[in-house]
C-alpha cells in the first residue's frame, strides 16, 4: 500500500487479504459486530464541540506518568483515540497519519497525539512498529474515552474470533477489561476546548487525513 492512499482504500485491500486467509466463521462474527455497530450509530451522549477536553492520569510509551495537558504543552492538538496495537485498522490509520498528517502539521504548532487503553508496552509497540514520530499515550481505564462517551466493547462473537486469532484485548488493556474506545478524532484548541470531534462506531472506518487537515485549517482561521 502507498502512503498517498486513503485509509478507506487501504482497508479494502486489507479486507480482501483477510477474506482469502481467515476462516469464514471468524470473519462472519466480525461482520455481525460491524453491522450492529452501524445500526447503533454514534452514542447519544458523545461530547460535543465547545466542551472542555477531559484529562486524566496517563502514561507515555515508556510508562512515565503524564497527562494530555502536559503532552499538548499549551498547543492545539489532534487527539486520535484507537483501540490497540492488536487492531489492524488502527495500525493502518496511524501509519497513514504519520505519512499524510504529520508533514502537513509541521510548522503549524499543532500536536498529533494518539491515545488507547492499552498498557505502555502496547503503545511502544505501536510507535516502533509503525515508525511513529508523534506522541502515543496509554489511558488505563479509558478515563478520557469514558468522559467523551465513546467507550464500547467487543461483542461475544467478536471476542470468540479475536481469541481464535490470538488476540487478547483484556490482557493488553491497562485495566484488564475489554473496554475500548470507538475510533475517534478530536481537535482541541490551545485553551483545551474541543473544536471538532469525529466518532466512528464501526472500527473499520476512520477519520481521513484530509478531514483532519480541513479541521485544523478551520481552527487556524
Amino acid at each position: 500500500m502507498t502512503s498517498n492512499q486513503t485509509i478507506a482504500e487501504q482497508v479494502v485491500t486489507f479486507n480482501e487479504g483477510m477474506a482469502a486467509q481467515a476462516p469464514a466463521a471468524i470473519l462472519g462474527r466480525f461482520a455481525e459486530e460491524q453491522a450492529d455497530l452501524d445500526a447503533a450509530g454514534i452514542p447519544a451522549g458523545v461530547t460535543r464541540p465547545g466542551a472542555v477536553m477531559p484529562d486524566g492520569d496517563l502514561l507515555d510509551a515508556y510508562g512515565a506518568a503524564t497527562s494530555l495537558t502536559r503532552a499538548r504543552d499549551g498547543k492545539p492538538a489532534v487527539v486520535v483515540f484507537y483501540r490497540g496495537a492488536w487492531c489492524p485498522y488502527c495500525n493502518i490509520a496511524l501509519r497513514t497519519y504519520q505519512h499524510q498528517v504529520v508533514p502537513a502539521l509541521a510548522g503549524k504548532g499543532v500536536e498529533l497525539i494518539a491515545v488507547s487503553p492499552q498498557k505502555p508496552d502496547g503503545s511502544l509497540s505501536v510507535k516502533e512498529t509503525n515508525e511513529l514520530t508523534f506522541t502515543v499515550l496509554s489511558d488505563p481505564g479509558n478515563q478520557l474515552a469514558t468522559a467523551l462517551g465513546i467507550v464500547t466493547r467487543p461483542t461475544d462473537g467478536a471476542r470468540e474470533s479475536q481469541t481464535a486469532l490470538g488476540i487478547d484485548v483484556a490482557g493488553g488493556n491497562g485495566d484488564g477489561t475489554t473496554d475500548i474506545p470507538m475510533p475517534t478524532t478530536v481537535l482541541v484548541d490551545a485553551d483545551g476546548t474541543i473544536r471538532w470531534i469525529d466518532v466512528h462506531p464501526n472500527y473499520t472506518t476512520r477519520t481521513e487525513p484530509q478531514q483532519i487537515l480541513d479541521a485544523v485549517t478551520s481552527l487556524r482561521g
